[in-house]
Order: C-alpha cells, then structure tokens, then sequence
C-alpha cells in the first residue's frame, strides 16, 4: 500500500515521523509506504489541488494507491469555514475519485499538540493553563497555533515556537491516541489510514 500524503511542508517535518512510529505498532506486516507531497505553504485549491491527486494516483511506477490531502482549516486564504467545510470543499474540487481522502485540523495543526499541554508548557517553561477542554474546540481568532507560540514566547525558554523542532519534541515518545480521543479530526485521519491498511479502527 502505498499513501501519498498532501501536507504543508512544516508539518511533514513536524508529524510524518511520529504517524509512521504510530502505524509500526498497529500495522505489523503490512506498514504502508507514506510518501509525504510538501507544499510550502497551504495546499492547492481548486483544479490545481484535483490535477495533483491525478498526476499522484497514474505516476508509473510510483503511482499511490490512496491519496490523502491533510489541510489546516486556519491556511491564511480564508478558503474553509471549519473542517467539515474543507473536507466537502476538496472533495468538490477532486470530484468522486474513490482513491482520494480528504481531511483537516480544526483549526490547524497544533490543536492535535493541546493534549499533551503539560509537555508544552515543560518545553517552553510555563506554568500556563490549557486553553481548554475540547482542543478543536479553540477559536480562530487565536488558533492553537497561537496559543502555544505565545506559551513559548512568555515562558522561561523565551524563544519562538517552530513547528518542525518543536512540535517534534512534544510529539517524541506521545501515544497518538491520546490526541486522538480529545481530537475528532485527528481520529477520523488516523482511521482513514488504518482501514486503508486493512487494520481496525481506532476502538472508542
């Protein structure tokens, strides 16, 4: 099996090697090949983002089983209302291609890191409260994204948060499935995968 993976280039750095460390567990004997598609910056909209799936699924001998598009809702072109909204968007774009699985954080990508709030705020040396119960749950208007920035900022480490080093750090040696219990999104991505493996889905 073989997955082409559309994602920003930040968060193929930041979370592709922990998906596949997730999957090595559950997959035994038929681990797919993911073949992460970074783009620098949000993913292509439209008839771009539909000729991308078609040259991916017919790319001769490298040609993917499945593609799944990974997009934040929060991209910076106000393309998506919330995760719902950009899945039935791409779907639309990419028409009724079976082989095509699209999906979104809500709101972007760090809002699967909430869960692990006490390891942020360790990395960022921060006695700061977790912005709320439900991760996906946190408003656009200062995305998760945001929230673990300004964390960074005013803690003792008094540096920038970045994705590809820090997210990393907070994700090392993290069950994905605690996320995935407080993150219907991620839970929904981390299905998709798993059934495309022929592996069961993630229990309640």
């Amino acid at each position: 099996m073989r997955i082409a993976l559309l994602v920003e280039g930040d968060t193929e750095r930041a979370f592709v090697p922990h998906l596949r460390e997730f999957l090595a567990t559950r997959v035994a004997g038929r681990m797919p090949k993911i073949d992460p598609v970074p783009f620098d910056g949000p993913l292509p909209a439209g008839t771009k983002l539909r000729r991308e799936v078609e040259r991916l699924l017919t790319d001769g001998v490298r040609a993917a089983d499945a593609v799944i598009a990974l997009t934040d809702v929060y991209t910076g072109r106000h393309d998506f209302q919330d995760a719902a909204d950009a899945r039935a968007k791409m779907r639309l774009w990419v028409g009724p291609n079976q082989k095509f699985f699209p999906h979104a954080a809500q709101h972007d990508f760090e809002a699967w890191l909430l869960p692990y709030w006490d390891v942020v705020t360790r990395l960022a040396g921060s006695k700061a409260a977790p912005p709320g119960r439900h991760p996906e749950h946190v408003d656009l208007d200062r995305p998760p994204a945001m929230r673990i920035a300004e964390v960074f900022r005013t803690g003792t480490a008094h540096r920038h948060y970045i994705k590809p080093r820090d997210a990393s750090k907070i994700l090392a040696g993290q069950d994905l499935t605690v996320a995935a219990h407080a993150c219907p999104e991620l839970r929904a991505f981390l299905d998709t995968v798993l059934t495309l493996c022929g592996a069961g889905q993630l229990p309640p």
